[in-house]
């Protein structure tokens, strides 16, 4: 009789100690089941580690863990238009560069660049375009032609001593898509087709709703991508 009553009183004992989640922890506790708006926790919260009681408070911290890094994943992705940008770059790389990427340099181009493109400096590759006159020059992720790199190299002010680093041929394209319409994609104002034309006159890798290169046959261009897969893909952040 006495065992009964002591493991009768024992959950209101561990209960009548104070437990304070935080705001945040209280909402997602809420949302799992696993406790109340007013920051009520379980009968056993309160015990101590390495007692009986002890996973569900082990739960709590895997829980703050994860809220943590999800913050942290969605600052360092940024704006909404930063991840839209994102992905509308890796089918631009599918199209035009290939498994080289940032170090792509166009196949037909018979003098290759003294060093990757990505170890090279701004002012290296115009003095590689000047050096090797009558052949491509497309070169990077994005195939930048030599008259397209100047002007947004000119436009974002970037200094011909800085590397042509990832992030700074991410940069410069992200000007491009800015030109071809993504905010306007983005709230609703261009229609998904349009937008994937505008990109097709910008990489001739990629292709027109026709199915072909904006710019097929033209010093031997030709899409190296579907219609079909380019809708696709870009249906899965746009579906209009």
């Amino acid at each position: 009789m006495i065992y009964r009553l002591v493991w009768a009183v024992l959950p209101l004992l561990f209960a009548a100690k104070a437990y304070a989640a935080d705001p945040l922890m209280d909402r997602q506790l809420q949302a799992t089941g696993l406790g109340t708006a007013t920051g009520g926790a379980s009968l056993f919260s309160g015990a101590q580690e390495g007692s009986f009681f002890a996973p569900y408070p082990k739960r709590v911290e895997k829980l703050k863990r994860k809220a943590a890094t999800t913050t942290q994943r969605l600052t360092v992705h940024g704006s909404t238009e930063a991840i839209y940008a994102e992905w509308i770059r890796g089918l631009i790389a599918q199209a035009e560069a290939g498994k080289a990427g940032y170090d792509a340099v166009q196949l037909s181009a018979k003098i290759k660049p003294p060093q990757r493109p990505t170890e090279l400096t701004i002012g290296e590759i115009y003095a590689w375009i000047k050096e090797t006159p009558g052949q491509h020059h497309a070169i990077g992720r994005y195939q930048f032609i030599p008259k397209t790199l100047r002007r947004l190299v000119d436009h974002a002010g970037v200094e011909e001593t800085a590397r042509f680093t990832p992030a700074l041929q991410d940069r410069l394209a992200d000007q491009l898509l800015k030109e071809a319409g993504l905010q306007k994609l983005i709230s609703g104002d261009m229609g998904r087709k349009s937008f994937m034309n505008r990109l097709a006159t910008i990489w001739a890798g990629l292709p027109t709703s026709s199915g072909k290169s904006h710019y097929d046959g033209y010093a031997g261009n030709s899409a190296t991508m579907s219609w079909g897969h380019f809708e696709r893909e870009m249906a899965k952040y746009f579906p209009s």
